[in-house]
């Protein structure tokens, strides 16, 4: 086993390493998302504080470390009763890979000894070895759906539940959930969030002095791992031995009303939902004062419980910044403060205050505006290409969209847009397995296996069932698709009103694709030529910034806007070829500068209806005249045209069919 790198090694990020130390110290606070950019430490600080728990006693044998002081009644290696012999080992950090498949993550039990022995023979997956110790995961928001779903049953009724067709195993799985994730590549399901006790976000000093530590220590641990760790292992030992004092400190520790107090008045004036923000900072504040040696609970102790418990808690949507607003938080404690310490004093004989805490620094700058916008030039075509760019117009206020979907069935990646087959989902049918069995249909089992009975010698009641009986459950489901917006950024689009509209419809598609678990690019195309404003991602937030400050003015190059879509997508589909694409043309139809535009924006619209891309034009065009240029550009991709209001989830305008023909 490799030797990890210091816990006390660790430079900086001391909001990471207080969020990590109180889950050691308290695990019911419920774990710690990590949120922030690549190479910040984030699994060098998980993996060190597996080093720093204590050992934990098991029963000898017991392959889901069942506690011998308390046995799970329920074991399926049980029953442990009366408790027998037992081991100490280290307490264990799982890791769980994003491509794991379900069976590596609860188990797998093998149905045709099942069916056809009454065997339960069942061999634990990760959450039977995470018992009692860490499961980490890296890249959490890049993790499939059903492993999610799998994830949040688990931390909610802590066990697990593996079912085949009325044959089930459950075992305890109590765990220490820690994720990181890096924002950029998307965010994640609000159900998930929410089941992390607390978040912090980390950065990357820009002190150099701090980054030249950082690069020495780590150099020095790479080429001697072993003399390295060893030159702190005193500094290891302390932090260890104090963690196992303010375990035992723990039960003493006092959170009395005026606290409490304080604690519903902050979750509640920071909107979050439901009652779990209040549990989890009075257990992380309790936790805080364990930690500094006291028995009782201080407002500074609610002060920085709220900076880790809710700032995940509090957004609304994916544009939210990150974060809590730390004047109006004081002034929340301060409202309803002294109630609790002036009654109690500090315990006299403990250290006394945590002097030392740090606050999370503030979650980012907020958004806002960038100043003045001059007045926005009138719709129509400058004279010169690239003259009269405007500055960027802010987006319009989202609504909700009509689902537009990618026709057909695909096998791409988890999510809520377009058809797919799947591995959970609806069952459509049966087939013969490929692999491992993990859906059985038993109906079709039992069918393929009744003419064989007389053969295998079964003339009586009950069924000979062989592996070549068994049939695997066709299901359906949902996949998510690759969103590409291509946005016609030219001259005849930057009427501030119409791109305050064009802004406001993309940011709703934006939102929409986020629900739906797509990845999204954004193309522009203005002036003389096209870019590619943001290459296909998970992250919306990213999308939704380029489109915030995009700018306008300048021909309209319609060809070079398409055929720059069309190479994003051939190095896509290389990339990532079971995700399906959905092109999103926002555009009045116009085509200008260049020979023959039109004929070339025809033939780069051809390109899409060939390959079977499935495209949908937004209309962006106004005014009492119209000239259907969106339309015939719709027809050529072989797409839909909608106009904005058309666009909308309760519009009456008239689109009453999907925005994508299905297919036969």
């Amino acid at each position: 086993m490799s030797t990890p790198f210091p816990f006390t090694a660790v430079v900086g990020q001391d909001d990471l390493r207080l969020a990590l130390l109180l889950n050691a110290v308290s695990p019911a606070v419920g774990g710690v998302l990590v949120r922030g950019e690549k190479g910040t430490a984030k699994s060098t600080a998980v993996r060190a504080l597996s080093a720093l728990l204590p050992a934990v006693d098991v029963v000898a044998g017991c392959r889901f470390s069942c506690d011998p002081a308390a046995p799970d009644p329920a074991c399926p290696d049980g029953p442990h009763n009366p408790p027998g012999a037992f081991e100490s080992r280290p307490a264990r950090m799982v890791e769980l890979p994003v491509g794991a498949s379900e069976d590596r993550l609860v188990g797998a039990l093998d149905i045709e000894r099942a069916l056809a022995e009454g065997v339960k023979a069942f061999e634990p997956g990760l959450l039977a070895d995470a018992h009692r110790g860490i499961l980490y995961v890296d890249e959490v928001n890049l993790l499939h759906d059903h492993l999610v779903d799998l994830l949040l049953d688990a931390a909610a009724m802590g066990a697990s539940y593996v079912e085949r067709e009325g044959v089930s195993v459950r075992h305890a799985a109590r765990f220490l959930l820690v994720g990181t994730m890096n924002p950029e590549e998307g965010e994640l399901r609000p159900q998930l969030l929410d089941r992390f006790g607390l978040t912090v976000e980390v950065a990357a000093s820009r002190e150099p002095d701090q980054r030249v530590e950082v690069v020495r220590r780590r150099l020095a641990y790479d080429d001697d791992p072993a003399g390295f760790t060893a030159r702190w292992a005193d500094e290891e030992a302390a932090v260890r031995q104090r963690i196992v004092a303010a375990r035992e400190l723990l039960p003493s520790v006092r959170l009395g009303d005026g606290a409490l107090r304080q604690i519903a008045a902050t979750c509640a004036a920071f909107e979050v939902d439901g009652m779990r923000a209040d549990i989890v900072m009075a257990r992380t504040a309790t936790a805080l004062a364990a930690w500094a040696g006291r028995t009782v609970v201080l407002a500074e102790d609610v002060r920085q419980a709220a900076l880790l418990a809710l700032p995940h808690r509090r957004r609304r949507n994916p544009f939210d910044a990150p974060g809590l607003d730390e004047d109006r938080l004081d002034q929340t404690l301060e409202e309803f403060s002294g109630e609790d310490e002036s009654d109690d004093d500090p315990d006299p004989d403990g250290p006394g205050g945590g002097g030392g805490r740090p606050a999370p620094e503030d979650g980012g700058p907020q958004g806002g505006d960038s100043g003045a916008r001059p007045e926005a030039a009138e719709d129509g075509e400058p004279q010169a290409a690239g003259a009269g760019e405007q500055s960027p117009v802010r987006a319009a206020e989202p609504f909700r969209t009509k689902v537009l979907s990618v026709p057909g069935i695909g096998e791409g990646a988890a999510g809520r847009r377009s058809r797919a087959r799947t591995e959970h989902g609806r069952t459509t049918g049966a087939r013969r397995p490929r692999g491992a069995l993990t859906k059985l249909h038993l109906a079709a089992t039992v069918q393929a296996a009744a003419p064989h009975q007389r053969a295998r010698g079964r003339s009586g009641p009950g069924l000979v069932i062989r592996r070549d009986d068994l049939r695997q459950a066709a299901r359906e489901g949902r996949e998510g698709n690759l969103v590409l917006f291509v946005v016609d950024a030219s001259g005849s689009m930057a009427a501030r009103q119409r791109m305050s509209a064009v802004k406001g419809a993309v940011l709703s598609l934006l939102l929409d694709a986020y629900q739906r678990r797509d990845k999204v690019g954004l193309v522009t195309f203005r002036g003389s030529s096209a870019e590619v404003a943001l290459p296909p991602t998970s992250s919306v937030d990213a999308a939704a910034a380029r489109l915030e400050s995009l700018p306008t003015g300048g021909r309209t190059p319609l060809a070079a806007g398409l055929l720059k879509a069309h190479d994003v997508l051939r190095v896509e589909r290389l990339r990532d070829p079971a995700r399906r694409a959905l092109v999103v043309v926002v555009t009045d139809g116009r085509a200008t500068g260049g020979p023959e535009p039109v004929a070339l924006a025809g033939r780069a619209a051809r390109l899409f209806a060939a390959e079977g891309v499935a495209s949908v034009v937004v209309d962006c065009e106004s005014g009492p005249v119209r000239l259907g240029l969106a339309g015939q550009l719709a027809g050529e991709l072989g797409g839909t045209a909608v106009t904005l209001d058309e666009l909308r989830a309760d519009s009456i305008a008239g689109l009453v069919k999907d925005v994508q023909r299905r297919a036969a």
